[in-house]
């Protein structure tokens, strides 16, 4: 058993190693044809990639026969080109030069010409300087003669034609603005007549007028002597808080508080009637309670202005001006109200804008706002109107509304229909009788004033101030003032009036001529 296992060992070691060798005999055949296969294989390759080179090269050739042939095609036809071009170039050359000779011969000639004209010229020049020679020396008998004949030089003739005609201009100057005048008035006077009679008529306001005193009431006569204080120390204290002037006097169960200024007079009454109430009146309370009634009073003015602008009609007015147009409540003007007047010139611009087809909410914004410079005119200085529309153009109004509260009062030249719609709105609600109250030595300055520029005139034998100083008439002497001179007097006297006076609405002025024979019975 043994030697059959080693037997069947032996002939399994044997196959394996002929197995072997035969394996590797048979792998080196196989792997000598493939290399035979692509040894010819790859020389079949190169023999194709060399004819296709050869191919390549033929086309390659071809191909830059025919690019050379194109470029030289191309370079030919552009080199014909730019000869045609320079050819037409030299030719357009030759015409400049031929015209440029054509133009310097007949500029040759031209100046030929010239310089003969000037030849004769310079003749014709001398033969006048000659003849004007003979002129002046003739003239010169002649006027010599003249002044023999008429006695007279000639500087004293040119002096009375001179007058001559300045008098004849003056007449006939006279006479022509008495006839622009009149066709004026005809048509104007006529037109405005019945707006301002339509405004006064659509809107009648009551008249404000503002006190300089207020009368605050008392429970009892004993509260006198607590608002006096010891030794009057309360009565000092309110009036060096409040600025006004407490007078304690017979009157029964009566204070009244005395300035100039409504708004602190208000102020005032408003922090006296709650210190009676509280009872306790003392200089540390009366400062608190005044300082309160102050800041409530701003508050306060807001709601005033946006009522009067809500009244008028005016919306999206800045808030600083709704506050200045609300503490002109507390401004009086000549002992009117101010944010009364303003209302009523709002309302009276309102209705003559609607009469002449103009912006009828702008001149209402116009007549509001035209005085609200006085609100701060204590504060700035200048006029108020300029100080209003300052205040105006800060805060966002338009410029038509600014040029109009500058332009009411004439601090700069009215240009617009606006500018005389506020204008007259605020003479006619300022001028009307009753409307503002003046103080005597003020009415009777304006008067003097009047009276003197009326006697500042030559020729004037008398002059009166009549209707309040709303009218001045004029006696002239009919021997030193003609009918013609007095129609120009009475526009020179407006002028001056204008110029030297401020007054509100206007000022007529008439002059009266007239010529008396006089003649006696015996």
């Amino acid at each position: 058993m043994t030697i059959y296992y080693l037997l069947m060992t032996i002939s399994i070691v044997i196959v394996l190693v002929a197995g072997f060798f035969a394996g590797q005999w048979w792998k080196n055949r196989y792997f000598n044809s493939k290399i035979g296969d692509l040894t010819s294989y790859s020389r079949k390759l190169v023999s194709e990639a060399e004819r296709d080179v050869a191919n390549i090269k033929k086309e390659a050739q071809l191909q830059g026969q025919d690019l050379v042939f194109q470029m030289k095609s191309e370079c030919d036809k552009e080199l014909n080109e730019r000869r045609l071009e320079q050819k037409k170039q030299e030719d357009r050359l030759n015409q400049k030069e031929e015209t440029f000779e054509r133009r310097s011969e007949a500029l040759a000639q031209r100046e030929a010409e010239a310089a003969k004209n000037e030849a004769e010229l310079v003749k014709k020049e001398k033969a006048l300087l000659d003849k004007g020679e003979d002129l002046d020396r003739l003239l010169a008998e002649q006027v010599n003669k003249l002044e023999s004949v008429a006695q007279l030089t000639t500087m004293e003739a040119k002096d009375i034609l001179i007058k001559s005609v300045e008098e004849e201009a003056r007449h006939e100057g006279g006479r022509l603005i008495r006839r622009i005048e009149a066709e004026a008035r005809e048509m104007a006077d006529k037109k405005a007549k019945e707006i301002l009679a339509l405004a006064v008529k659509r809107y009648a306001s009551d008249y404000v007028a503002e006190h300089t005193i207020s009368v605050v009431n008392l429970p009892s006569e004993d509260m006198k002597g607590r608002i006096i204080g010891r030794e009057g120390r309360n009565i000092r204290a309110i009036e060096s808080v409040t600025g006004v002037d407490v007078i304690i006097d017979d009157t029964p169960e009566a204070v009244l508080l005395s300035s100039f200024s409504p708004y602190r007079r208000e102020i005032a009454r408003q922090a006296l009637e709650r210190l009676i109430v509280d009872g306790r009146i003392h200089p540390a309370r009366i400062e608190e309670v005044v300082a309160k009634v102050t800041e409530e009073m701003e508050l306060s003015l807001r709601e005033v202005g946006k009522e009067a602008a809500f009244d008028v009609g005016v919306h999206g007015i800045h808030n600083e001006l709704i506050k200045l147009l609300g503490k002109l409540k507390y401004r009086t003007s000549f002992a009117q109200n101010v944010l009364q007047h303003s209302m009523e010139v709002a309302f009276l611009c309102g209705i003559m804008a609607a009469e002449l087809d103009q912006n009828v909410k702008q001149a209402k914004r116009a007549g509001l706002l035209h005085d609200i410079g006085k609100a701060v005119d204590h504060e700035v200085e200048g006029p108020h109107g300029l100080i209003g529309a300052e205040l105006a153009k800060r805060f966002g109004e338009s410029p038509a509304v600014v040029h109009a509260i500058m332009a009411h009062h004439e601090d700069v030249t009215p240009e617009t229909i606006l500018d005389v719609l506020v204008q007259a709105a605020d003479s006619l609600s300022g001028a009307r009788p009753g409307a503002r109250r003046e103080m005597m030595e003020t009415y009777v300055k304006r008067l003097e004033d009047l009276e003197r520029i009326a006697n500042s005139f030559n020729g004037i034998s008398k002059s009166y101030a009549i209707q309040a100083g709303r009218e001045i008439r004029i006696m002239v002497n009919s021997e030193l003032v003609t009918d013609d001179a007095a129609s120009t007097m009475a526009n020179d006297i407006c002028r001056q009036v204008e110029k030297e006076m401020v007054y509100p609405g206007q000022i007529k002025v008439t002059v009266i001529r007239e010529t008396r024979a006089v003649s006696f019975a015996k």
